[in-house]
């Protein structure tokens, strides 16, 4: 799963679409029978521009559970697409996309119990919008309806319906994304395209959407009255409850990521000026050797040669430098190297 950061790695988020992602749900695992009654996907680009929407019940094969939160009775899914109908249209929705959910990990389950079966294709890039937020800002709550009203004043319409939900988590996005202090950068893979096979023989699916989208697209996005994080947290360590505990361990390992960044830059510094020292006089004395000739010509010839700096110095596997970037590798989360969210 990748994850939003300040720092200059990765893409910059602004630039992708995002395939926000909600299911309404008979249970809460898979594991114990649980099936998907309701599924919607909302396509909308970094400014918040709408793309695409999409909202269907789902026909579970099994009793409808859970319907004092979502209100879906046993007769709304009469009808209604299965899971394995409703799969090639999802593909499509979520080809070069970064799949997106307000907790994630939730709907990652049910995907891989029930869509991954049918072909659906592992490997897109994730967002977790739940991660995301307690990583950069501080609330005392972080559900979608709590942070979407502490934060713009507004609350979202159309709660426990996977259209509302998929909508107000794209909002939520677009505004992180507009109200940071600065560029926001999505460390992951790259999203992937894919391609839905043809199939002559399937039969035409009939939608069953429980509600309809206003027109006009998203809401006017909000400026936040939020406080961004000084430091931001590790979105691996933001998952869960993420209680005071929770948030105490987290926050001890920004900190000691923070010291630990600063110490390196220091590192660096002083290598890089002991390196320039070295190299300067390494320079004037072959200048000298060399009589004539001067050190301009002498550094110009040497750049359009291709000959570096000896190894050891500014160079090569052993070189300070090289050093410095696989200390910078391991000490630190590197939000560009981690998986997507089907992996």
């Amino acid at each position: 799963m990748g994850a939003l950061t300040r720092r200059r790695v990765g893409m910059r988020a602004a630039d992708l679409e995002y395939a926000v992602l909600d299911m309404e749900t008979t249970g809460l695992e898979p594991r114990e029978g649980a099936r998907i009654v309701e599924i919607a996907v909302v396509r909308v680009r970094g400014d918040g521009k709408l793309v695409e929407e999409f909202s269907t019940l789902v026909d579970p094969r099994a009793p409808v559970g859970g319907q004092e939160f979502h209100g879906i009775g046993e007769g709304d899914t009469v009808g209604a697409p299965t899971a394995a109908q409703v799969t090639p249209r999802l593909t499509e929705l979520l080809s070069g996309a970064v799949v997106v959910g307000h907790n994630l990990d939730f709907e990652q389950r049910f995907l891989a119990a029930e869509l991954v079966p049918a072909g659906l294709p592992t490997g897109q890039s994730g967002l977790c919008t739940l991660r995301a937020l307690r990583s950069q800002v501080e609330l005392d709550r972080y559900s979608l309806p709590k942070a979407s009203y502490r934060l713009s004043g507004d609350w979202p319409t159309g709660q426990h319906t996977a259209l509302g939900d998929a909508r107000a988590c794209a909002k939520l996005l677009a505004e992180m994304l507009a109200n940071a202090p600065g560029d926001l950068r999505y460390g992951g893979p790259a999203p992937r395209s894919f391609t839905v096979p043809a199939d002559g023989t399937r039969e035409p699916v009939r939608w069953k959407p429980r509600t309809s989208a206003p027109p006009g697209g998203l809401a006017p996005l909000s400026s936040w009255r939020a406080r961004w994080r000084p430091q931001e947290l590790d979105p691996l360590l933001c998952g869960g409850v993420f209680g005071d505990t929770d948030r105490a361990i987290a926050e001890m390992a920004a900190h000691r990521d923070t010291r630990f960044r600063e110490r390196l830059a220091a590192v660096a510094a002083v290598t890089g000026g002991i390196a320039a020292t070295a190299a300067g006089g390494l320079l004037v004395r072959m200048a000298g050797e060399r009589g004539g000739e001067g050190l301009r010509d002498l550094v110009d010839r040497g750049l359009r040669s291709g000959r570096g700096l000896p190894a050891g110095r500014n160079g090569g596997d052993g070189s300070p430098r090289r050093r410095l970037g696989r200390m910078g590798r391991t000490g630190g989360a590197v939000f560009g190297h981690r998986a997507g969210f089907g992996d």
